[in-house]
C-alpha cells in the first residue's frame, strides 16, 4: 500500500508517496484514488528534503530512488524527460525523438500528462516545437514559476 506525506511547497500542497522503498509520487493535491495510509517515511522525509533544497535553489538533481508507474512506453517517455539538463527544456518532438517514437509528440503529451513524479521528472521542461509553454497538470502558471526558478538558480 502507498504511504503518503504532504508538504506545503512553494507551488502549493504536494502529495508525496512511496511504496516498497520507492517514491512512486509528487503530485499536486487533487483527489487520490488508491489505497493509502499517511505516514512519513525516511524515504519521504529525504523526498521533502531534497525539494526544499530544489525550491531554495540549492539542489539542481534528485538523489532519489523512483519507480513511477505507468505502461513502458509512459516511462521511456519519463526516462527521456530526466534527461533535460537544469533551467533546460525540450520540445515535445525532441523527447518524441529520445522516447524512439518520433512521430508521437501527440503521445508524448500524454505521457507528460500522466507522469506521477511531478517537477523530480521534470515534465514542466517540455514545451512547444515553437518554444510557447503549452499545458501543465499542475496549471500553467506553477510551470511557469519552476522554469522561472531554475532559469534565477542555474549555474
Amino acid at each position: 500500500m502507498e504511504k503518503l506525506h504532504l508538504y506545503h511547497s512553494p507551488v502549493g500542497l504536494l502529495v508525496l508517496g512511496e511504496e516498497d522503498g520507492f517514491l512512486t509520487r509528487v503530485s499536486f493535491h487533487k483527489e487520490i484514488n488508491t489505497p493509502y495510509i499517511i505516514e512519513k517515511t525516511a524515504l519521504l522525509e529525504e523526498t521533502e528534503k531534497q525539494l526544499r533544497e530544489y525550491f531554495q535553489g540549492e539542489r539542481e538533481d534528485f538523489t532519489l530512488p523512483l519507480r513511477p508507474m505507468g505502461t513502458e512506453f509512459q516511462r521511456r517517455v519519463w526516462q527521456a524527460l530526466q534527461g533535460i539538463p537544469y533551467g533546460g527544456t525540450a520540445s515535445y518532438g525532441e523527447i518524441a525523438k529520445k522516447a524512439a517514437s518520433p512521430k508521437g509528440a501527440r503521445a508524448i503529451g500524454m505521457a507528460n500528462h500522466k507522469n506521477p513524479i511531478a517537477i523530480i521528472i521534470p515534465c514542466h521542461r517540455v514545451i512547444g516545437s515553437n518554444g510557447h509553454l503549452v499545458g501543465y497538470g499542475g496549471g500553467l502558471e506553477k510551470k511557469v514559476f519552476l522554469l522561472s526558478l531554475e532559469a534565477k538558480y542555474r549555474k
